[in-house]
């Protein structure tokens, strides 16, 4: 009876996804960047290009004009991307460099390059990241995705942080995740050393990005850069490869996902949009600013992260 039940009830769920489909993905595919403003003549930098929304981003960019460098740790693929970009956009300027983010000595190097040859830099999306791998390390030492997620582009955007302030106006989008809701910095075990939770290291992750936000906004304050954090949405990609749940979930209810494409859009609109030229340190999701969970708002916990992730990558950013 239970069996006759379930599979009544998968049926009815498949028949009226079926019926209401185009409805189902009108919502899901959220808000949309509308403005048409041009970037001839400014750059952007943008991390983990070569594929999702990271990618998406890089095209829309280059289609409004600008020179848009993808940084990938892995060239050959973003090669391929960049090659693509150019196929759909005639003229775009796009070029690849190697950068590694679970390697400061990657970090540094990428930054050094990037300084000689770039006079300036205007949009810096800090998009790569990794999600709910199984427990390992960068070449530093630093949990893979606290490392990768917010260590990673902390360095970066300290390394960079000069020539933005020298290109003004200029702005920093930090992808971040809904996840900050359900995370907590663990200074006790931040590197989750005593114990490991891929879900909950994730989450840990994506709050730091909005606490990251929040400090470097606060120091940024009168510089004319902005820094701002998105949440790009349910995004169908390659990111939940690691957890097999989340695979199966992405399966099941893929109706319900972004499309590369539509997960970009707020990247996009924190990019680009006139209307937020002087709005910094907020949060944003379907174009819009978005709710922030209460330890995501908390300036004391941003501040000692700021003062840790400074000691764990033996730098001194006043």
């Amino acid at each position: 009876m239970f069996v006759l039940l379930l599979t009544a009830g998968l049926g009815m769920v498949v028949l009226l996804s079926v019926l209401f489909a185009p409805h189902i993905r009108k919502y899901a595919a959220g808000g949309v960047c509308m403005s048409q403003v041009r970037l001839d003549g400014k750059t952007a930098l943008i991390t983990g290009a070569n594929t999702g929304i990271g990618k998406e981003t890089a095209q829309d960019l280059a289609a409004r004009g600008a020179r848009v460098v993808l940084a990938c740790r892995d060239v050959e693929k973003g090669e391929e991307a960049a090659a693509d970009i150019r196929s759909k956009v005639p003229g775009a300027k796009v070029e690849v460099r190697e950068l590694d983010l679970a390697d400061t000595c990657s970090i540094r190097a990428f930054a050094q390059r990037f300084l000689k040859e770039v006079n300036h830099l205007h949009i810096l999306v800090n998009n790569a990241g990794v999600m709910m791998c199984p427990y390992m390390k960068t070449t530093d030492g630093f949990e893979m995705q606290l490392g990768v997620n917010h260590l990673g582009h902390f360095l970066l955007t300290y390394l960079l942080i000069g020539l933005l302030k020298r290109s003004a106006p200029a702005r920093v989008v930090v992808v971040s995740s809904w996840a900050h809701v359900f995370g907590w910095i663990r200074f006790h075990d931040l590197q989750s050393l005593g114990s490991y939770n891929s879900g909950l290291a994730y989450c840990q992750s994506k709050l730091a990005n909005v606490l990251f936000v929040r400090e470097l906004a606060r120091r940024l304050a009168g510089s004319d850069v902005t820094v701002n954090s998105v949440h790009p949405g349910s995004v169908c990609s390659d990111l939940v490869r690691h957890s097999t749940v989340m695979s199966l979930l992405f399966a099941l209810f893929s109706i319900l996902l972004k499309t590369p494409r539509e997960g970009a859009q707020t990247s996009v609109y924190c990019s680009v949009a006139e209307e937020l030229y002087p709005v910094s340190g907020k949060h944003f999701s379907d174009c819009a600013t978005a709710f922030v969970a209460p330890q995501g708002r908390s300036d004391k916990t941003a501040r000692q992260l700021w003062d840790v992730s400074c000691e764990l990558l033996g730098i001194e950013w006043e």
